[in-house]
C-alpha cells in the first residue's frame, strides 16, 4: 500500500480489490455524474457493465485497478485494461469532489501510465466526454492527444465523446 498526502489528508492507494470496491466505484460514478452533469442511470449501467467484466476476467499481467482511500473511504479510482499486447485502455478515472484540486488525479494517472510502461504497452487510449474539461486537461498534460470526436445521445443527454491517445 502506498501513501501520498494532499489537502491535509492521507491517501492510501491500493490495487488489491476487496469485496464492495467494484460496487462502490460504480455507485460513485453514477451518483457524482448524475449530480454534477445530469447524466441518467444508463451511465451507471455502462460503468457497471465494464467493471463487472473487469472483475470477472482481469489478468494481472495486463490489467489493474487502483483505489484511493482516506480512512477506509474510497475517494478515487483509475484502471487499465490491456486490449492487446501493445495497446491499453485507461478507464474509470474518478476523484471525489472533496479531493479535487489536491493532485490525486495526477497521482492516479501517473500510476496507471507507469503500469503501462512497465508492461511495455506501445500506446494507451481513453474515451471521455467534452464536458469533463479538467480531466481532459490532465490527460493533455500527460501527453495524450485528442484523436477522435463523435456527438450522440447517451446517458440521457447529447454528449460529445472524445478519444485521446498516448504513444509510450
Amino acid at each position: 500500500m502506498e501513501t501520498a498526502q494532499g489537502n491535509e489528508n492521507h491517501w492510501h492507494i491500493r490495487s488489491n480489490l476487496r469485496p464492495g470496491d467494484i460496487g462502490y466505484i460504480i455507485y460513485l460514478h453514477g451518483a457524482l455524474y448524475a449530480k454534477e452533469y445530469g447524466w441518467d442511470y444508463t451511465f451507471e449501467g455502462y460503468v457497471a457493465q465494464s467493471l463487472a467484466t473487469f472483475a470477472l476476467s482481469s489478468d494481472a499481467r495486463k490489467d489493474s485497478l487502483w483505489i484511493a482511500e482516506i480512512d477506509g473511504q474510497i475517494v478515487g479510482s483509475i484502471g487499465v485494461v490491456g486490449n492487446s499486447n501493445s495497446e491499453a485502455q485507461l478507464r474509470w478515472l474518478l476523484v471525489h469532489p472533496a479531493q479535487r484540486g489536491s493532485g490525486l488525479g495526477r497521482i492516479l494517472l501517473n500510476k496507471a501510465l507507469e503500469f503501462c510502461r512497465d508492461r511495455e504497452f506501445k500506446s494507451v487510449f481513453l474515451w471521455t466526454v467534452s464536458d469533463l474539461k479538467v480531466a481532459a486537461h490532465l490527460y493533455q498534460l500527460a501527453g495524450f492527444r485528442k484523436t477522435e470526436e463523435k456527438t450522440h445521445r447517451m446517458w440521457g443527454k447529447t454528449l460529445t465523446e472524445e478519444r485521446y491517445d498516448l504513444l509510450l
